[in-house]
């Protein structure tokens, strides 16, 4: 019997400036977010990534064994990587998210309607998110991988740079 296709394909930007094992964390958190992912779902194979993306398939081991690391998947042997938890709020959280996911959707109509381009309208929500929840430097969307200023350290003070691929 085949395995279950993968719920979830990572788009990989190279102009990001985001190294790509952290592209792929922030998608595989984002999808557990927004309940994409569940408990249970596999994650697509390394060779699966590599296909579709192009790149090293020690990158996505790497993003992966970050991703176990943190205990949001688990790898089992022979059969792949498998989600553990979800990420965000309550069981409930989709049916809570479902009126302000509403008007999101609709104000991003108006700001498209309005002439902005998909850059404008992510550059003017990251603004936003900044002054709501305070500011997070540089890094602006891409500020949920653990980075907490602006010269490429995390919170533990490691060195992200040269995690980017060449």
């Amino acid at each position: 019997m085949p395995a279950e296709p993968a719920a979830v394909e990572f788009r990989i930007d190279r102009r990001s400036g985001v190294a790509t094992y952290l592209q792929i964390v922030q998608q595989t958190k984002q999808a557990l977010r927004l309940g994409v992912l569940e408990p249970g779902d596999r994650l697509p194979t390394a060779r699966e990534v590599v296909e579709a993306t192009a790149i090293n398939p020690n990158t996505v081991l790497k993003a992966y064994r970050e991703l176990e690391r943190e205990g949001l998947v688990e790898a089992r042997r022979g059969l792949g990587t498998f989600v553990r938890r979800t990420l965000g709020g309550a069981p409930d959280a989709t049916a809570a998210d479902a009126p302000l996911r509403t008007e999101l959707a609709d104000w991003a109509r108006r700001a498209r309607a309005a002439g902005l381009e998909r850059d404008d309208v992510g550059a003017l929500f990251t603004a936003v998110l900044d002054s709501t929840y305070g500011t997070y430097g540089s890094y602006g969307a891409y500020r949920t991988n653990g980075m907490n200023d602006t010269n490429g350290t995390d919170s533990a003070g490691r060195s992200h740079e040269g995690d980017q691929e060449r």
